[in-house]
C-alpha cells in the first residue's frame, strides 16, 4: 500500500502524460507517494487529447452544470487510481493537483463536500461548481495563476479563493507575474512545499 498518492489532473486537449514531469521533480521529496496522471475520460471534441468535459458552446451559465454532469467519470477515475494503490478508503492521503480544466474539477470535488481529501493544488483554474457549494472545510487548497493569463483570467483564482475562505476552507492563492496560462518553476515548487508539508501533516 502506497501512503499516499498524488492525482495530477490535465487540461482540456491535453493527456495525463504531459503532467509526469511534475511527479518526477516531487517524488525525491516524497519517496512513499504515488504520482498518477491519467488521461481524461472524454476524447476531446475537435482533435486530439482528452477532457474532463466538452467546451463546445460553453458558457458562464451552462459551465458548471457541465461540471456536475462530469462528477461521475471524473470520480471514477479516482477511485480507479486510489483502489490500485491501496487507498480505496483514505482519501484523506490523496492530493488532487490540476491545470486548467483539471484544476475546475479538482476544486469541484472539495466544493461540492464529495471528496475529504488530503490538499488540492489548482493551477491557472476557476471554480464553476453549481450551487449551492458545500465544501469540506478540513481540505486545505492552493491555487496558482499567472497575473498574464490569457485563457483563464487570473481573477478568477483570487474570486475562487475568495470564496472558498468564507465557506471555511484554508485556501490561499498566488498570482505570479509575467506568467501566461503555463506552469512555472516558481510556481511548481511553491507546489511542492505545499505538498510535502500537507502530506508532512497528515502523517
Amino acid at each position: 500500500m502506497s501512503k499516499s498518492l498524488v492525482i495530477m489532473l490535465h487540461g482540456v486537449g491535453s493527456c495525463g502524460d504531459d503532467l509526469v514531469p511534475l511527479g518526477q521533480l516531487w517524488r525525491a521529496e516524497l519517496p512513499d507517494t504515488v504520482f498518477a496522471a491519467p488521461d481524461a475520460p472524454f476524447p476531446f471534441d475537435p482533435g486530439t487529447g482528452h477532457q474532463w468535459f466538452s467546451i463546445a458552446g460553453v458558457t458562464e451559465s451552462n459551465r458548471p452544470a457541465r461540471v456536475a454532469d462530469a462528477r461521475a467519470a471524473f470520480d471514477a477515475t479516482l477511485l480507479r487510481l486510489m483502489a490500485a494503490n491501496g487507498l480505496a478508503d483514505c482519501p484523506q492521503r490523496v492530493v488532487l493537483v490540476g491545470f486548467s480544466q483539471g484544476s475546475i474539477m479538482a476544486l469541484d470535488a472539495v466544493a461540492s463536500g464529495r471528496w475529504p481529501l488530503a490538499a488540492v493544488v489548482a493551477f491557472s483554474g476557476r471554480l464553476s461548481s453549481p450551487l449551492p457549494l458545500a465544501p469540506s472545510s478540513g481540505v486545505p487548497v492552493l491555487l496558482i495563476h499567472g497575473a498574464q493569463d490569457p485563457v483563464i483570467n487570473s481573477l478568477e483564482t483570487e474570486r475562487a479563493a475568495a470564496t472558498l475562505r468564507t465557506l471555511g476552507v484554508a485556501a490561499q492563492d498566488i498570482i505570479l507575474p509575467g506568467l501566461g496560462h503555463s506552469l512555472s518553476s516558481e510556481g511548481v515548487a511553491l507546489a511542492g512545499h505545499f505538498i510535502v508539508q500537507t502530506l508532512a501533516e497528515v502523517g
